[in-house]
């Protein structure tokens, strides 16, 4: 049975109460809270804050889940709310859920409760946690991935928008049987978020690089060059950038870009993504604006990130796939130390039903020059 009152990790989950209610409605209200929890009522009012408390929450609890408070354990003031849901019992399993008041935001909450609400789940017989972010709350992704949560997979369109329409559901689970602390993760953080050799300097793309991005990866060249050659769309740039940071927190795709280390002019953008996970390999890919083209830039951000690849993320081969007539690509790969492996005929997709050939380029950690 689940205790009425966890205290652990510099928290306390307790049940609610009447005294609750001004706090509820105000972190409920918030912008933030109500962007990413799209099923609470909007506007967000104390009556709805009163319902919660006198009847949700029992309601909860009566289901055979759980709706603690987490509070400060000095003061006992509401700091966000954790719960377990949607309770499975002949698979052991249920869904945890949290939100933090903006008051107490950047401080370990909701890591701290999800942790102690989790280890209390285990230790009275639940064997699998579930838990869901918004493709885009990456705070949240880092709450999961720190309280143990590995990422497995998408669930496409299972929450529906406010106004309409639905969006995808990332899902996190944690297992009675993992290890404790943070979950593993394949892409780790950028040291001090960037790369840099003074010269030219990668850090991780934000949704602000859209306008960017759209005008590298429409360039006629640039097209050319990627299979098949379709430049993207405006919207799906627009997502990939809003996106990039759940990208690397999921271990999917670490998407950078390339900017003057003096200036922060934007050079161009690169890539790195997992081929074989279990076997250690991972590709790479980049592209440059026509004015930093033809300066040894894009040599030397293809060694910086083959550098960290190597390095902290623990590659142990890197490959790189090129069109066999991009003859600048091919030199800029064999300045870094990366050999031809082959031509595999036909293995891209091409237009209107045709193929393309791709030509191999790999590099091991002994080769980095």
């Amino acid at each position: 049975m689940t205790p009425k009152v966890i205290e652990a990790y510099g928290v306390r989950l307790r049940e609610n109460r009447a005294d609750d209610v001004a706090d509820t409605a105000a972190a409920c209200a918030d912008p933030l809270t109500q962007r990413f929890i799209s099923g609470l009522p909007s506007p967000y009012t104390e009556a709805d804050a009163r319902w919660w408390v006198t009847e949700g929450a029992p309601a909860a609890w009566a289901s055979g889940g759980a709706a603690y408070v987490v509070a400060d354990p000095d003061t006992d003031r509401l700091l966000g709310a954790v719960g377990l849901s949607h309770p499975v019992p002949y698979r052991s399993e249920a869904e945890i859920g949290y939100w933090v008041a903006p008051w107490a935001r950047g401080r370990g909450v909701a890591t701290a409760a999800t942790r102690a609400l989790a280890e209390h789940a285990f230790a009275t017989g639940t064997a699998r946690l579930e838990l869901f972010t918004h493709e885009e709350n990456t705070a949240s992704q880092r709450v999961a991935l720190a309280a143990g949560f590995r990422p497995e997979g998408v669930r496409r369109d299972a929450s529906p928008v406010r106004g309409g329409g639905r969006h995808d559901l990332l899902a996190w689970v944690r297992l009675a049987v993992d290890p404790p602390g943070p979950a593993p993760r394949p892409l780790p953080d950028l040291p001090d978020g960037r790369l840099t050799d003074g010269v030219v300097t990668l850090r991780r793309l934000a949704p602000d690089d859209a306008d960017l991005m759209f005008r590298l990866h429409t360039l006629p060249e640039v097209v050319a060059n990627q299979a098949p050659p379709v430049p993207p769309t405006r919207e799906a740039t627009e997502r990939r950038c809003r996106l990039a940071e759940s990208g690397w927190l999921t271990g999917v795709i670490a998407r950078l870009l390339i900017v003057d280390a003096a200036t922060g002019e934007p050079l161009g953008s690169c890539g790195l993504s997992y081929t074989d996970l279990p076997a250690g390999e991972a590709s790479l890919g980049y592209a440059l604006l026509p004015a930093a083209r033809g300066r040894g830039l894009a040599t030397r951000a293809v060694r910086l990130l083959a550098g960290w690849a190597f390095g902290p993320v623990g590659i142990a081969r890197l490959t790189a796939g090129t069109m066999p007539d991009n003859i600048a690509s091919h030199r800029v790969l064999e300045k870094v130390g990366f050999r031809r492996e082959g031509l595999l005929r036909g293995r891209l997709p091409g237009l209107a039903g045709t193929r393309i050939d791709d030509l191999v380029f790999g590099l091991l950690p002994d080769e980095l020059r």
